[in-house]
């Protein structure tokens, strides 16, 4: 596979430095990857530290997976192993993960423990979830998109529940690729100011002005990990926001489903959504492996 050489920042913490040529390429690596699915040689020897707070099915998964196919190796480190800014300082296992592995990818509460990882260690670090962002989900999301659709130019998105981490990297990212993007969030759930304004997104409180005409609906669950104390509450706030297929019905006559998962059925969305016939959610999943793959292949080789 020729022309695969991609200058990138050192880390992926969030889509700071990334550009519009930066992003085409790599999801053109992804698919590629895709394709081909086993490389076996490209990381050979190499290892990642997967460092992380938060447990995981696809985002653990997929890396492990994605360093086995390039011919690496993931070593899984929990928060009970590590302790993570408890048993020993952040500083401290950046300084000693980057004598021993090529990568560190990251799963954690608070963006700025991502932060100070890459400012500690020599060694790329790629964040694999984190309060502000969540950029290895977005990539996957991009090429989904690029699949149903055959490119992202001016394709029109629709975000229907909580303006959080995966919304946040999914405006980023718009501008970039020429997403066009409207969210529909319930008051005082809103994402950052800034960042709509810097996609040129369209915000509302109503869910059918977001998805009226859209090429792809998308949601995630109400209440993530660590906001537990506040479920009831955010049941309450968030009636209304459900995609079912009500919702799916205003859809353009193309229009596709989105959901990072895990799903929670009769809550943000129902199984109607998710196993029929607009849905490309685990299309979306098995993503997460190939973009993963085209991160690691450029970050670590």
């Amino acid at each position: 596979m020729g022309g695969e050489t991609l200058t990138l920042p050192k880390d992926l913490l969030d889509f700071s430095g990334y550009t519009k040529e930066a992003l085409k390429r790599l999801l053109d690596l992804a698919e590629a990857l895709k394709r081909e699915r086993y490389r076996g040689e490209d990381l050979k020897g190499k290892s990642l530290a997967l460092l992380f707070e938060k447990p995981s099915l696809r985002t653990r998964t997929t890396l492990e997976v994605a360093m086995v196919h390039l011919g690496g190796h993931a070593l899984y480190l929990d928060q009970k192993q590590v302790g993570i800014g408890e048993r020993e300082p952040v500083r401290d296992i950046a300084k000693n993960l980057e004598r021993f592995v090529e990568g560190i990818a990251a799963r954690v509460y608070r963006h700025r423990t991502v932060e100070e990882l890459a400012r500690h260690a020599r060694i790329p670090v790629i964040n694999a979830l984190s309060d502000r962002a969540h950029p290895l989900q977005a990539l996957a999301d991009l090429l989904t998109l690029k699949e149903a659709f055959g490119g992202l130019e001016g394709l029109e998105v629709a975000w229907v529940g909580d303006g959080n981490n995966v919304l946040a990297s999914l405006l980023e990212v718009a501008p970039l690729v020429g997403l066009k993007v409207r969210v529909a969030t319930p008051r005082g759930y809103e994402p950052e100011a800034a960042l709509l304004a810097r996609a040129g997104a369209f915000l509302t409180h109503d869910p059918k002005e977001a998805v009226l005409g859209a090429h792809a609906l998308y949601t995630d669950v109400w209440t993530s990990m660590g906001q537990e104390a506040e479920r009831e509450k955010r049941l309450r706030d968030f009636q209304g926001f459900q995609v079912n297929g009500t919702l799916l019905d205003l859809l353009h006559p193309d229009g596709v489903f989105l959901h990072c998962l895990p799903a929670h059925y009769g809550e943000e969305t129902t199984e109607e959504a998710v196993f029929g016939p607009r849905s490309r959610v685990f299309d979306q999943a098995e993503n997460r492996l190939h973009t993963a793959k085209a991160v690691l292949l450029t970050l670590l080789k």
